[in-house]
């Protein structure tokens, strides 16, 4: 942004003394965009460093303490090294792939190496003539790809390699979450849409689900449905632990669980809030929605278990938390306060089941629940946003760029846009898990033998205990 200033005063002074036209002058200043917000810029900073804490130590943490004490550096370990492996990846080729135009499946290769992307460089907003720096929007975005793969390892927790985690989150990167992601999330930005002609134009260059009219603020489609599926993909083939069924395999530490839960919580105000680009009335929307979807679903889970079960458990109202958010992501932009506490009513209540009814009835060991909290939450959050997006059910309906004003909503069309989402995120990422656990089987090996097994990851796969007792 500064050379671009510095170029606008120099033809400024130029055609002053009559070396260039005006017209030349006005002609650069309509391509430049204007300098971003320190305030916009400052929020964006923010944001990202909490989305870090969601995962390391959040979700490292959530995670560890559901699982035995041996096994419970095996999945910090796994958590700690996805998201710096994801985070190279993400800037040597991620960013480029998710977020360069290409066709509506995959972006171009113009950003590879970061190319281009320097601090002077913006990235559009959902306003129009509002831009945050390029390089916090790629920092933004790294911690999306990264924990996205890292929910996944929950679902086979306790019985795979290290570097058979690692192998196959490279090959699940790439060509399931990049796609994803640009198909969800990669469009021209609003000043493209001056016209209707000219909105038509930019439209046809965006993501295949984003020409559908799928909703996805924060990662409901691109996030939790497709790290669900990758999970429950995983936990099928890979199978049961040993003594799944038969041997009591409960927590090890309900405690860490709960610190990872509340950081969890609290870092997902940048994943969502932050997902808006903008210090703004609607950032405090997604907040107050964040807020009360989250509270809403751990009440649910807690009172359902106590109902069911007769007693309510930190673990439940932990997870019941983890579901209000999965819930609420896709539609916290969208809907307005009582449409979240709904919409984290009915997750708290429907991933309860999940877990509890639906797993044993199909008889699948998905370790730590993340088909049936970020799965099933996902999708409930996807198909939910569709419905309470609409402006008589107090939401904010869908704003038409070309119009300058929010358009006319139609729940059963904006409901069948959201299920192409939930769909496609499905098929997707179904086919391309399958394919990589194959290939990461076929050529390392998936799962440890039963005497690692039994004797805990840790000390086999890491030389380390959690605990000296």
């Amino acid at each position: 942004m500064i050379k671009i200033f510095s170029r606008l005063a120099l033809l400024a002074l130029l055609g002053y003394v009559g070396m260039v036209s005006a017209e030349e002058a006005a002609a650069v200043a309509a391509v430049a965009p204007p300098a971003p917000n320190k305030g916009d810029t400052a929020w964006m900073i923010v944001a990202t460093v909490l989305v870090i804490l969601m995962i390391v130590p959040g979700l490292a943490l959530f995670y560890g303490g559901m699982v035995r004490a041996k096994n419970m550096l095996s999945v910090l370990m796994q958590v700690f090294v996805i998201f710096s492996l994801i985070g190279v990846l993400w800037a040597i080729y991620g960013y480029s792939v998710a977020f360069t135009e290409g066709n509506a499946f995959f972006g171009g290769f113009s950003k590879l190496f970061l190319k281009g992307v320097t601090p002077e460089s913006a990235a559009a907003t959902f306003s129009k003539g509002v831009y945050v720096p390029e390089l916090i929007y790629v920092a933004f975005q790294l911690t999306f790809a990264a924990i996205t793969p890292a929910l996944i390892v929950g679902a086979f927790a306790e019985r795979v390699k290290f570097s058979a985690v690692l192998m196959f989150m490279v090959l699940w990167f790439t060509f399931s979450y990049l796609p994803i992601a640009h198909m969800v999330w990669y469009w021209a930005g609003p000043d493209a849409y001056t016209d209707k002609a000219a909105g038509d134009a930019a439209a046809a260059t965006a993501g295949f689900l984003f020409q559908k009219g799928a909703l996805d603020f924060a990662g409901g489609t691109v996030v939790h449905i497709n790290a669900g599926i990758a999970g429950l993909v995983g936990c099928l083939l890979i199978g049961k632990r040993i003594g799944y069924g038969k041997e009591f395999i409960a927590p090890h530490s309900v405690t860490m669980t709960m610190i990872g839960a509340s950081l969890l919580w609290v870092g997902w105000f940048g994943f969502n809030v932050g997902s808006n680009l903008e210090a703004n009335g609607v950032a405090a929307l997604v907040f107050v929605n964040t807020l009360l979807a989250t509270a809403a679903a751990t009440l649910a889970w807690t009172f359902a278990e106590w109902g069911v079960r007769g007693q309510p458990s930190m673990l439940g109202g932990a997870s019941g938390a983890v579901a209000g958010l999965v819930a609420i992501t896709p539609a916290c932009g969208f809907v307005g306060p009582m449409g979240s506490i709904v919409l984290g009513l009915l997750a708290g209540a429907v991933c309860f089941w999940s877990v509890t009814k639906m797993k044993h009835m199909l008889g699948y060991d998905d370790s730590l629940d993340v088909f049936g909290v970020h799965g099933v939450g996902g999708i409930l959050g996807a198909l939910g946003t569709g419905v309470f997006a609409s402006p008589d059910l107090g939401g904010t309906g869908v704003y038409d760029y070309v119009a300058n004003a929010v358009g006319e909503f139609d729940m059963v069309a904006q409901v069948t846009s959201q299920a192409w989402g939930v769909g496609t995120a499905i098929v997707w990422s179904g086919l391309v898990s399958f394919v990589s656990y194959k290939i990461v089987d076929l050529t390392i090996g998936l799962r440890v033998t039963e005497e690692v097994e039994r004797q805990g990851l840790d000390i086999v796969e890491h030389g380390e205990t959690a605990y000296h007792l």
